[in-house]
């Protein structure tokens, strides 16, 4: 385990790793909010 988070934090193909995971866990709150804001305020 030590191992892979060295790779995940240390490598270029880690980070952007997390770099897309974290951008898709934010795009995805994103639309989330704002369509959640969008069917609320047609009722």
């Amino acid at each position: 385990m030590d191992a892979v988070m060295k790779e995940l934090f240390t490598t270029d193909i880690g980070l952007l790793a997390l770099f897309t995971l974290g951008f898709m866990i934010a795009m995805g709150l994103f639309l989330w909010y704002r369509l959640s804001k969008n069917a609320h305020q047609k009722q």
